[in-house]
C-alpha cells in the first residue's frame, strides 16, 4: 500500500536526522509475520519498534514481548486494542471524522435522487471500522425525516482494502443489487477495484465512488473521473510526528500519547492543482 511507503519514508528521513536507522519490514496482513518480525526486532535489541497492526486484537501477544523487553511500542495508522498490552504512543488519521466527509461526498455526488449504494468494508482494522461508522452516522442523518431521495445501504461487504477483492465484491453486489448508484470504499486500492468493476460492467456512468486514503493513485482516479472524492490522509507527517513521540519518550518529555490528525476532502477540482499530479499533466 503506498500510504504506508510514504509513512516508512518519512519516518526514515526523520530518524536519519537524529542519528537513528529504520528497519522496515511488510508483514503483508499476516499476523505471524508480524508477530515474528517483532521476535526479531527483540532479539536484535532496536530502541523502538513502530508498528502497524496487521490486526487489532491478534497481535496483542507480540506487543506484550516487546513490552517485557523493555523496548517501546509506537502503533500507526492502526491502533491495537488487545488487554494488557503497554503502547508508548499513536499517530493516526481521524478516522470517524474521515468517513464524516466521506458521507458527505456521498450525499453531494448523488444529489436530490438519492438511491441505493455499497459499502466495501474490512472490519479486520479499526481504522476501517470508525470511517464506516462515521460515514453512516452522516447517511442516517441525511436520511432522517426524508421521504424522498434516501440513500439505503443495500449491501456493506468486505473489500479487503485491496484493489482484487474490491473488484469481485464488487462484481457480485452488482449482480445482487443492479441499481447500486453509489459506492463507498474505505481505501483507494479497494475503490479502485469497485471502478475495475463498474466499467467493465458499463457502468461508469451510473455510479459514483467515493475512496479514501489520498494516495497518489487515488489522486489520478480522481484527477480522471473514476473516483469522485477522497478523504485525504497525512502519511508524511504521521511519519514526522512518529519521530517526535519518540524522541520526547527518550527524554522523558510530556507529550501527547495519542494524536489524530483530521482528514480533508479531495475532489477533481483539488487535483487541477495538486503538485503530486504535476508530471502527469
Amino acid at each position: 500500500n503506498p500510504f504506508f511507503v510514504v509513512i516508512s519514508q518519512s519516518l526514515t528521513a526523520a530518524a536519519k536526522s537524529e542519528g537513528y536507522e529504520v528497519i522496515t519490514m511488510d508483514a503483508d496482513s499476516d499476523v505471524k509475520r508480524q508477530a515474528n518480525q517483532i521476535e526479531d526486532f527483540i532479539s536484535q535489541g532496536v530502541a523502538a519498534i513502530v508498528l502497524n497492526p496487521t490486526d487489532r486484537l491478534a497481535i496483542g501477544p507480540a506487543i506484550k514481548q516487546a513490552n517485557e523487553a523493555g523496548i517501546p511500542v509506537f502503533t500507526c495508522d492502526l491502533q491495537c486494542v488487545a488487554d494488557g498490552i503497554e503502547i508508548a504512543g499513536h499517530i493516526g488519521t481521524d478516522n470517524f471524522q474521515g468517513g464524516e466527509l466521506a458521507g458527505q461526498a456521498m450525499i453531494e455526488t448523488l444529489g436530490d435522487e438519492g438511491g441505493e449504494i455499497l459499502v466495501l468494508d474490512f472490519k479486520q482494522a479499526n481504522s476501517c471500522v470508525l470511517r464506516v461508522q462515521g460515514f453512516k452516522q452522516v447517511i442516517a442523518s441525511h436520511n432522517e425525516g426524508r421521504e424522498a431521495g434516501q440513500i439505503t445501504i443495500v449491501s456493506e461487504i468486505n473489500g479487503g482494502g485491496d484493489q482484487s477483492i474490491g473488484y469481485r465484491a464488487t462484481v457480485d453486489s452488482l449482480q445482487a443489487h443492479p441499481n447500486i448508484r453509489g459506492i463507498f470504499a474505505i481505501n483507494d486500492p479497494s475503490a479502485l477495484g469497485a471502478w475495475d468493476a463498474i466499467d467493465e460492467a458499463k457502468k461508469a456512468e451510473l455510479i459514483s465512488i467515493v475512496g479514501f486514503d489520498g494516495a497518489l493513485a487515488g489522486k489520478r482516479a480522481i484527477a480522471q473521473g473514476k473516483i469522485y472524492a477522497d478523504p485525504i490522509q497525512f502519511p508524511k507527517k504521521m511519519g514526522q510526528v512518529i519521530m517526535e513521540k519518540f524522541m520526547a519518550f527518550q527524554s522523558g518529555e510530556e507529550y501527547e500519547q495519542v494524536e489524530l490528525i483530521p482528514t480533508s476532502l479531495y475532489r477533481q477540482a483539488d487535483a487541477k492543482s495538486d503538485p503530486d499530479l504535476q508530471l502527469d499533466q
